[in-house]
């Protein structure tokens, strides 16, 4: 029955019984992390006026609720544009950026790095300050185009980080074949390196877009007026009164978010050969 534990665990002679801790200290994390939507979820249904677990009465009023609210509505949709518009702008400014530092001899490259994935390591309060100071100097406060620009600092790094490890793991000679037969850079990169690095690119985008959709420091600081974000005001209904409807709206953001990483790894899944 317990067979499985003597056998090697990896190409050394490690084998699973020698890892059982590992094993073991890593469900007791998943379940940590997982405890917290297996509680909202069930709240989501509940007819309680207040957050209620487990739900005494089964219901989806504030599904309801939510998707009769124009507030909600209004700030749904501000959230979906502003992920959408950060993903179009970071997604290829990542992309370049992390292929100008792969292919690039200046010494100063890994210091361009670092301030690449700056933001990344600054605390997001001191970010969302700066930006809120420099946005009412720039008159640019409450708007959409403020909220992509911040966003797009933020989500920035992410796509860097996850197209600079694609291009790292890419033989170069294979563009390099390209340019010497006489394409251009441009033209080398467009059809032999971005269609083998495809996977990345997307899974970088949809960090981007999940980086803007799940945001709520920064948005607390720059979003509002006509363009209120969806996790801003879940914040301030947090905060003002136990609403309920925010348990039916995490749990759509949950199945969205899945939803997501589920379609990206069948991407990767039939990217890659078979045999």
């Amino acid at each position: 029955m317990f067979s499985w534990l003597r056998k090697p665990a990896t190409d050394t002679q490690i084998t699973h019984g020698q890892r059982l801790w590992l094993y073991i200290l890593s469900g007791i994390i998943m379940i940590l992390l997982l405890a917290p939507t297996l509680i909202v979820i069930p709240m989501s249904f509940s007819d309680s006026q207040y957050l209620e677990f487990p739900p005494k009465v089964w219901s989806l009023r504030w599904y309801e609720h939510y998707f009769s609210s124009p507030d909600w509505m209004q700030a749904t949709w501000t959230s979906l544009k502003a992920a959408f518009l950060t993903m179009l702008v970071a997604t290829p400014i990542g992309v370049l950026a992390a292929y100008g530092l792969h292919t690039s001899r200046n010494r100063f490259v890994r210091e361009i790095f670092v301030l690449l994935i700056t933001p990344m390591m600054v605390p997001l309060v001191l970010v969302a300050i700066g930006v809120f100071y420099a946005y009412v100097k720039l008159d640019i406060l409450y708007s959409l185009l403020g909220l992509v620009l911040a966003h797009t600092v933020l989500a920035l790094p992410l796509v860097v980080i996850v197209i600079g490890s694609a291009l790292k793991s890419y033989d170069m000679s294979q563009e390099d074949a390209a340019r010497s037969l006489g394409a251009p850079r441009w033209k080398a990169f467009v059809t032999i390196t971005l269609p083998q690095i495809r996977f990345a690119v997307v899974t970088g985008a949809l960090l981007a877009f999940l980086t803007s959709f799940d945001e709520v420091v920064v948005a607390m600081f720059i979003s509002g007026g006509d363009n209120p974000t969806l996790t801003r005001n879940m914040f301030n209904a947090l905060r003002d009164q136990i609403d309920p409807t925010i348990a039916s709206i995490s749990t759509l953001m949950i199945c969205v978010t899945t939803f997501l990483m589920v379609l990206v790894q069948a991407f990767g899944q039939q990217k890659r050969p078979r045999g």
